[in-house]
């Protein structure tokens, strides 16, 4: 491939997650596998959301939304990821790598503040019951989860538009499976310290504050339930608190762990892994966990069930 300055006239390459071996397509097989359950279970959350009116609640309406940038994840990595693994081609236009980091970064930005979101949610239903049809009217539902999405495309948009402005005149080998701007990045000819600083302080805001809205509430809620006389109260909000905290847990671990190490902490094969982990295998985990936690959406699906199969 020859060396040039233009980034619209060469595809970048995506060495991919597997190669063509019986582990590699067995690995590969699985992960299409997840991606399938990962579709099929949020697609259904969001069914079930919509059809039952006992789930048009604040927070079933910001679940539906998690559900909904959680399909949305899946189909701007997988897609692409299983097309180059089947046809044995790696190219990528820039064009398509700009809208994958865009997307990524919209989706797991706005991730980010819709788990604080959430976690708001629980807060006010748990320490201010009363005030709760105030406080989560449809109108503040509808404003915070218009403000999830903006803060994420406003991310999504200025770092992909900064990483694709770099020029790219080496390698164009991006070792990962799709194109995540620290990839990109560290192949770019020019100098990107002010850009990776910008980039560092980026995943300082989207993820330690609202990781900080978050533990804030659950302390909150943690102080309001121990105080709490009835035994039956306290294990539904336990319960109920215990599923956001396990989704919070699996997203902001993993994302921490990709995103805010030291450099000299950094190993590719790693990243490429943990990173498959919350793109893949997280937004199949969240709607289990929800569901297997939840009475009410168990007894809405099994409701369903019953309606459509006699």
């Amino acid at each position: 491939m020859k060396n040039t300055n233009d980034t619209t006239d060469v595809n970048f390459i995506l060495l991919g997650l597997f190669n063509h071996t019986q582990l590699h397509l067995f690995l590969f097989s699985m992960v299409l596998m997840i991606s399938i359950i990962s579709l099929m279970g949020n697609a259904l959350m969001i069914i079930l959301i919509h059809m039952d009116p006992r789930l048009h609640t604040p927070m079933y309406f910001l679940l539906s939304q998690l559900s909904l940038m959680d399909m949305m994840l899946v189909s701007t990595i997988i897609p692409k990821m299983a097309a180059n693994y089947l046809t044995n081609t790696r190219s990528i236009s820039p064009t398509s790598c700009g809208a994958q980091i865009f997307l990524f970064l919209t989706l797991g930005g706005g991730e980010c503040f819709l788990l604080a979101a959430m976690s708001y949610d629980r807060y006010v239903a748990i320490c201010h019951p009363l005030r709760y049809p105030i406080l989560m009217n449809q109108k503040i539902c509808l404003l915070m989860a218009a403000s999830c999405w903006f803060l994420g495309g406003v991310d999504g948009l200025m770092q992909a538009g900064a990483t694709l402005s770099f020029p790219y005149c080496h390698s164009r080998e991006v070792n990962h499976f799709f194109c995540e701007a620290p990839s990109l990045v560290r192949l770019a000819c020019s100098d990107t310290t002010i850009f990776e600083f910008f980039m560092y302080i980026c995943c300082i805001l989207m993820l330690l504050i609202p990781l900080a809205l978050i533990l804030a509430s659950y302390s909150l809620i943690l102080a309001a339930v121990l105080h709490m006389q009835s035994s039956e109260a306290r294990k539904k909000a336990f319960t109920t608190c215990s599923s956001h905290l396990a989704v919070v847990g699996l997203f902001f671990g993993t994302a921490m762990f990709i995103y805010m190490r030291p450099k000299s902490y950094h190993s590719v094969n790693h990243d490429k892994v943990v990173s498959g982990f919350y793109t893949i295998v997280t937004p199949m985990l969240n709607p289990l966990i929800y569901a297997v936690r939840n009475n009410e959406v168990k007894v809405v699906l099994k409701r369903q069930m019953e309606k459509h199969c006699m």
